[in-house]
């Protein structure tokens, strides 16, 4: 006879979140190292068995080729908020 599981608040919550985020049931099994009819059932019980109408859709970019260091949009998102926010990256060459 399988055990029963003890649920935290902490899973609970990430279940909503991943879920919200638009992730597959098989994604948020994966991170809580659960089965995935586990973590469905539980989300049942919670209420977040069903992402959200506005809920972002998750793009698989696992094929996308990799951006060059100092590409304006990795630059940026990394430096968001920070004091190098619209700093120009500069290469070793470039820093003289």
């Amino acid at each position: 006879m399988p055990r029963k599981a003890v649920w935290t608040e902490g899973q609970d919550t990430q279940i909503r979140r991943l879920r919200t985020e638009g992730a597959s049931w098989d994604v948020i099994a994966l991170a809580l190292g659960l089965a995935r009819w586990a973590v469905i059932e539980r989300a049942r019980s919670i209420g977040a068995e069903r992402p959200p109408v506005n809920a972002v859709t998750v793009v698989d970019e696992s094929d996308r080729a990799s951006l060059p260091a100092g590409h304006p949009e990795s630059w940026g998102a990394i430096n968001r908020g920070t004091a190098l926010e619209n700093v120009p990256f500069r290469t070793p060459d470039t820093v003289r």
